[in-house]
């Protein structure tokens, strides 16, 4: 799941960031309002969580904003604004649960996942490239039928493959959505986590899914054939 994070205090952020990271999430974080409204029109995310009180734009702009563009995407509001009137703004500007500051990270955690269970319309759709099926809302990958388990990078790095399918990512694009700003070592760790997948998802089929494009990067898609 692809998860735009939107705060201004930095330690926040980065405890943010590494507990749904750490939950199995691919996540974005800025700290500007105007720039998280640039994204939330021009990205697809499955959720965003929102600071109120935000340089450029507040969460409840971005909410309304969001809504008469009519992007469905569940909405998490983080605040410290805990009156009644501000939950009942929020709400009413089109946020889907309001969470008062401080917060354990469990029920962080809770809420999101309940977020994301709902989805947009109720049910995550399942994600398909050829034979390949891989379900959102378990995290779990199939392929003819066999169960494929996935580790938390694994999934990401084929989820973000899968939803842009017949696409060539470069290199760089799939760590920065993949590892974010978190990763700062070899870009060898990519070949590595395609090396898992290829493992997993196209060994002993005679369609291989994932492709590599030489000096570029990768791209998944069904050939349907039996070549290489």
């Amino acid at each position: 799941m692809k998860l735009l994070v939107v705060e201004d205090d930095p330690g926040l952020a980065k405890v943010l960031r590494k507990a749904l990271q750490e939950a199995g999430c691919s996540v974005r974080v800025v700290g500007d309002g105007a720039d998280a409204d640039v994204l939330i029109r021009g990205e697809p995310f499955d959720l965003f969580l929102l600071d109120v009180m935000l340089p450029g734009m507040d969460g409840f702009t971005l909410c309304r904003r969001a809504r008469a563009a009519k992007i469905a995407t569940p909405i998490l509001l983080l605040t410290a604004r805990d009156a009644v009137k501000d939950k009942v703004e929020g709400l009413d500007a089109g946020a889907d649960d309001y969470l008062v500051k401080p917060f354990q990270v469990a029920e962080l955690l809770a809420r999101v996942r309940a977020l994301l269970r709902r989805g947009v319309g109720g049910v995550a759709p399942v994600i398909t490239v050829g034979d390949l099926l891989l379900d959102p809302a378990t995290r779990e990958a199939r392929r003819e039928n066999r169960a494929i388990r996935l580790s938390a990078t694994e999934y990401s790095l084929l989820e973000y493959l899968m939803r842009n399918a017949g696409r060539v990512l470069t290199r760089s694009l799939i760590l920065e959505h993949v590892w974010q700003y978190d990763f700062g070592g070899s870009d060898n760790v990519l070949d590595v986590y395609i090396g898992y997948l290829r493992g997993k998802i196209d060994k002993g089929f005679s369609d291989p899914l994932i492709r590599t494009v030489r000096g570029v990067g990768f791209v998944i898609e069904s050939r349907g054939r039996g070549e290489a």
